[in-house]
């Protein structure tokens, strides 16, 4: 198999196996064909492979029969030329069958009839940093970016190219001038990313696309040991130790007086220690800890987020985010708040559907994880979503939403 990528591939998400055919000059390896197949977005990505003529195209092409893919991805697009998923999987088969210049006009024309989407963006920058064309994968990721400022893959995708651009740059100074100690220890540094073999689990320097897999819900079954109220038990404990210490410092008050000694007898301090009893009013604290969060109450928090973004109560929608939150990509709140208003209000419908969605509890935190099927006139879409949620007195609110996790 030639090298056709430029970092160091290992295994993502998924592979696909090998095609038994003859490759051609150039092709990709299993590990970075199943990359190009991989899609998610925040509110805006690629159809999921909902339609059985997307399943059996995708079938094919995991079982080397790409002639045969092809040939059923055409005939589907004569009926439905605008289909984008089925456009991103011919793409796919034209690269896995050696036309590259097809392919990235198939995935370039995406970019101009669905530019929300950063998915075609991001693997024509997988294509560009193959030929070793770094500026034109940095442009590519940059747009996805734009588009998406939480596509944390384009992210990663992006500091690779820049760590491939550094190194050039560096192995270039170091050709000027060759008596530069400072650059050396700059490029081994550098070089050091894309020759070190990937240690198990992580993604190294490969330029990827996250994969749409469904999350499993196993998690939901760990919060239950999550929220133990262990502190709630030892909160009444202070109580008692606060009562000794009035009743001590108080006799030292009618000590000056001493002809008022008798009538300062220890009746009156025994009076004292009622009052006391009642200051115990921290009681009342361990209130909030007393009902930790159940799994169906960040549930209804998560639905009616979902259920204020359809049907485009931007009032709503926003408040469901805390003021800790933090919008992806540097955006400012006000910036990200105005770009969601333009992306959601004005569509003529909208669905937001939940999937598998997996709850775990920890105390005053929450994670919620689900498949994300959003509909939105023409537009059907799939993503995987994860949102952290922090409570604040008896409210929970948003503080991180991510795709793919």
């Amino acid at each position: 198999m030639p090298a056709a990528f430029p970092f160091p591939t290992n295994e993502v998400l998924s592979a696909m196996p090998k095609s038994p055919r003859p490759r051609a000059r150039f092709s990709f390896s299993p590990t970075v064909r199943a990359l190009f197949l991989a899609v998610a977005a925040c509110g805006a990505a690629l159809p999921a492979l909902a339609a059985t003529e997307h399943e059996e195209v995708d079938r094919l092409m995991q079982s080397g029969k790409l002639d045969e893919a092809m040939t059923k991805a055409e005939a589907f697009l004569k009926d439905k030329p605008r289909d984008p998923q089925m456009r991103f999987l011919k793409g796919v088969i034209q690269l896995d069958t050696g036309k590259r210049t097809e392919a990235i006009a198939a995935f370039t024309q995406l970019t101009q009839d669905a530019p929300e989407l950063p998915e075609p963006f991001n693997n024509l920058a997988v294509i560009y940093a193959s030929q070793n064309q770094f500026d034109k994968a940095r442009n590519a990721l940059e747009s996805a970016i734009r588009t998406n400022p939480s596509y944390a893959t384009a992210q990663e995708n992006l500091g690779d190219v820049y760590a491939r651009l550094a190194s050039q740059a560096y192995s270039k100074a170091l050709q000027l001038d060759q008596n530069n100690t400072a650059v050396q220890p700059k490029l081994a540094v550098i070089r050091t990313l894309f020759t070190a073999p990937p240690a198990a689990g992580s993604k190294g320097s490969t330029l990827v696309a996250s994969a749409t897999t469904t999350p499993a819900p196993a998690p939901a079954a760990k919060p239950a040991p999550a929220p133990a109220p262990a502190p709630v038990a030892k909160a009444p404990a202070p109580a008692p130790v606060p009562a000794p210490a009035p009743v001590a410092k108080a006799p030292p008050a009618p000590a000056p007086a001493p002809a008022a000694a008798p009538v300062a007898p220890p009746v009156k301090v025994a009076a004292a220690p009622a009052p006391v009893a009642k200051t115990p009013e921290p009681a009342p604290a361990p209130a909030p800890a007393a009902a930790p969060a159940s799994n169906a109450e960040i549930e209804s928090v998560v639905r009616g987020w979902a259920s204020a973004w359809a049907s485009q109560d931007m009032d709503r929608y926003l408040a469901a985010y805390g003021s800790d939150f933090v919008p992806a990509g540097g955006q400012s709140r006000k910036a990200w708040e105005e770009d969601r208003r333009a992306r959601i209000v004005g569509k003529s419908s909208i669905s937001v559907n939940l999937e598998n969605l997996a709850i775990k509890v920890d105390g005053q935190t929450a994670t919620a994880k689900f498949r994300q099927v959003y509909r939105a006139d023409n537009l059907n879409i799939a993503s995987r979503k994860t949102l952290e949620l922090q409570r604040s007195g008896n409210q929970w609110h948003i503080r991180k939403e991510s795709v793919g996790g």
